[in-house]
């Protein structure tokens, strides 16, 4: 069984607030934190039956995961340059997903520690033939045209009860309990370990109990950003049309297409954010 593992960091037992993701040397004990609940999720799957495993990092840069930490037995992709985001590598060889340390949606529930919509920093609002989607549900959609089931979810209780509206068969271990976006109540990391790899067990063996999530096309996506810039500069991609002053539309044939425009988009937001040149050499 070959098992594909997107991974984030908010949702991450021990995360509670944006500082300890962006300030030395705070970082890097959350980045060991990460690689340790990939590791307890990789080490769940291959005791389910899993024969194969491959790693996407898909917090920030993308490039969070300590390469040499993580379990051998898996391949990790690290950096950002990607065409798919935080599912680079994705394809329909594989038999099953699982999202370790992600977080709900922004504008979600306001318990969901650090929620935000793939850019925090630009977007507000996602929808995908009309309904309110996070990261996960976006996610789970595109691994639902390759074929491929969603079968684990891992980060705090108001994610989990969110991603479960749409997938409520998935396995989940709740690794925290939201208090607000910067607050909540946590598990030890080792308890936490020890949860994530029994789910991942569990999740792997009854993987031929989940079905895909397909989504058939065409597929609008609605886009509400928080700055006019931000959204105006997308339509420089002819496909793209400005519905409102911070809202943009595009319909695609199909999802996996829908969401490298999608993807693309959040590029040219988060770089027109202050302007476009404003970091350029004069």
């Amino acid at each position: 069984m070959k098992l594909f593992i997107s991974a984030d960091i908010e949702g991450v037992s021990g995360v509670a607030t944006n500082v300890q993701l962006t300030k030395e040397p705070e970082y890097q004990r959350f980045r060991k934190l990460m690689t340790q609940e990939v590791n307890a999720a990789i080490e769940g799957a291959f005791e389910g039956g899993a024969t194969e495993v491959v790693v996407a990092d898909g917090h920030g840069n993308m490039s969070n995961i300590l390469i040499e930490d993580l379990d051998e037995r898996a391949r990790l992709i690290s950096g950002s340059n990607r065409v798919m985001c935080q599912l680079e590598g994705l394809d329909s060889s594989f038999d099953g997903i699982f999202f370790v340390g992600h977080h709900g949606r922004e504008g979600g529930s306001e318990r969901s520690i650090i929620n935000h919509s793939l850019a925090g920093i630009c977007v507000s609002e996602v929808k995908v033939n009309g309904v309110v989607c996070g990261e996960t549900e976006i996610n789970a959609r595109v691994a639902g045209q390759f074929g491929v089931p969603s079968l684990l979810i891992t980060g705090d209780d108001a994610y989990v009860a969110e991603v479960k509206e749409t997938l409520p068969n998935v396995e989940a271990a709740i690794v925290k309990r939201g208090i607000d976006r910067f607050a909540a109540e946590l598990l030890a990391p080792k308890r936490a370990h020890a949860l994530i790899r029994e789910k991942a067990r569990i999740a792997v063996e009854r993987a031929k109990e989940f079905e895909p999530l397909v989504i058939e096309g065409p597929i609008t996506f609605e886009v509400e950003f928080k700055g006019t810039s931000q959204a105006l500069m997308t339509t420089t991609i002819p496909v793209v049309e400005m519905v409102g002053p911070k809202k943009i539309r595009f319909t695609c044939p199909d999802m996996v297409t829908a969401y490298k425009l999608f993807w693309g988009c959040v590029i040219i937001a988060m770089t027109a954010t202050n302007g476009v040149l404003s970091h350029a050499n004069a």
